[in-house]
């Protein structure tokens, strides 16, 4: 992995705007798909990104445990004052030994599980949340379209959550990153043998980030959506850390690339600002707990958060397009007409796409079309009007080119198709797996591998790269990072795409 320079852009980081014309024009391969198979697939390939101990029913096979000791590097030194130890005599009985001195235990913090973001073995918290919420979101909206797979996509989203309670277990404190990203990204090795540094990074009272504490507000909050019927007990746990962790976001603010601006810049460094996170957090929030007080923050500070900003835009470092598309539902519904110019952002977002003005950095999805179709509304834009069956066939003309209606033939998506891509940028797929290779391949006699013109020995189905360049070529390459390296926050969307087209093809 490099610098993630740029910010979510519809699935492909290379398709700018002429790219996204071409989704609107014929092309040359046309393709009945099987978006129950890749529907399949993009859930599968979470597994293939996961830290920690794996479990049992882990399907993909060429894994294996990973960064067991995450965490360890950030003990917490606690004092204990003059301690009184219990011991028995060999008579058996028992005797109470006080200490005269001050004794310090460091316990260590849990951090493992999670997934890595992308190719590489580092654990970003950041995009890791925003991965969880729309993970998250795709459940919500869409999960009675999953068929079969809804269980699967449960425990992927369950995989994060759990991480993210363990990173914010202490009150006052969110970890946010694990790993040395410069470290890491000198090495080309499996997360099975990595020596890297995993070095723990937090935030705190007096290092903020509002931006990362607030989207994992965020994500905890969506997430209790997803178990309130499934897992009562759980659910309230995500709605209470989600509550705790916005409250810290809020009072106190600041941006995490400042506070921590040499280990996550310029990988996953925050340029939007903290502000949208805030209104994103208090909006899942909102959904999540019903809440009076939400609402209100929400209607108190759209304008000093800025929710009308950038709303072209919809990524891990900017919620605009997100926040004014969620809290429209309320309005669409009939339901709180106090949020109306949140709608009137959101009809603005979705004017913007359409063809002749799409903006580049939009992706496409049946969410709005469906809130617009349940509350019979179509959104004026000027002499046209984006009808829910229109913003549909935009969506879904993107989800097609994916997965091959392109110029070049082939599936973005690793596993889905008779062409797709065969030498992603990841280090585990590139590399001999253990069972294949059991002994360690160090740091640098990796390179080879990453050097080597041959494909990638282990499939990481699902996997969706960051696709062609803004020619439309597609170097099928690992050193071709923004072209060929898979990200999990690229997947957690196209998860919803991909359900709702397997219902309504």
């Amino acid at each position: 992995m490099a610098p993630k320079s740029f910010s979510f852009p519809g699935i492909f980081p290379a398709l700018l705007a002429s790219s996204l014309a071409l989704l609107l024009l014929p092309t040359p391969i046309i393709a009945v798909h099987d978006y129950h198979d890749a529907l399949r697939k993009s859930i599968l390939f979470f597994e293939g990104q996961r830290s920690g101990k794996l479990p049992p029913d882990q399907r993909v096979k060429w894994r294996r445990d990973s960064a067991l000791r995450d965490g360890s590097t950030a003990g917490v030194p606690t004092l204990l004052p003059h301690p009184t130890f219990s011991f028995f005599t060999t008579l058996g009985s028992p005797v109470k030994s006080f200490m005269p001195f001050d004794v310090y235990f460091v316990f260590q913090v849990d951090l493992t599980g999670g997934y890595y973001d992308a190719g590489d073995n580092v654990k970003f918290g950041f995009p890791m949340a925003f991965t969880t919420t729309l993970l998250a979101w795709s459940v919500i909206d869409f999960g009675r379209n999953m068929g079969p797979e809804l269980k699967n996509a449960v425990k992927a989203l369950k995989w994060s959550t759990d991480y993210l309670l363990k990173a914010t277990a202490k009150p006052g404190v969110v970890y946010v990153q694990v790993g040395d990203a410069y470290s890491d990204h000198s090495c080309w090795e499996r997360p099975e043998d990595m020596d890297t540094l995993r070095t723990v990074y937090k935030i705190d009272n007096a290092h903020p980030g509002s931006d990362v504490a607030g989207e994992t507000a965020a994500a905890l909050a969506a997430a209790s959506i997803v178990f309130r019927s499934r897992d009562p007990a759980y659910s309230r746990l995500l709605l209470n850390r989600a509550v705790r962790v916005f409250n810290f976001a809020d009072k106190h603010r600041g941006a995490y690339s400042s506070s921590l601006h040499a280990a996550v810049c310029p990988f996953y460094c925050d340029v939007n600002g903290y502000q949208d996170e805030l209104l994103w957090a208090a909006a899942w929030l909102h959904k999540a707990s019903r809440k009076r007080a939400y609402r209100e923050y929400i209607v108190k500070n759209e304008v000093v958060l800025r929710a009308g900003d950038t709303i072209n835009e919809f990524g891990w470092d900017n919620k605009h397009a997100g926040i004014n598309v969620l809290i429209s539902k309320e309005v669409l519904m009939g339901r709180a007409d106090y949020f109306e110019s949140f709608k009137q952002n959101a009809d603005g977002f979705i004017c913007s796409i359409l063809p002749g003005i799409t903006h580049p950095q939009v992706q496409y999805s049946p969410a709005y079309s469906n809130y617009l179709s349940h509350a019979n509304k179509a959104v004026p834009c000027g002499e046209r009007s984006a009808s829910p069956a229109l913003l549909k066939q935009l969506a879904k003309r993107q989800v097609n080119y994916i997965l091959g209606d392109n110029p070049l033939g082939m599936s973005y998506m690793v596993g889905y198709g008779s062409r797709f891509p065969q030498r992603i940028h990841h280090r585990g797929s590139s590399l001999p797996s253990v069972a294949a290779h059991p002994a360690r391949i160090g740091c640098k006699a990796g390179s080879r591998y990453y050097l080597s013109p041959s494909p990638n020995p282990n499939l990481l189905l699902g996997a969706v790269v960051g696709g062609p360049n803004v020619s439309d070529a597609f170097p099928d390459s690992r050193p071709y990072f923004q072209e060929s390296e898979p990200t999990t926050y690229i997947n957690a969307p196209l998860v919803g795409l991909l359900a709702f087209f397997s219902a309504h093809p």
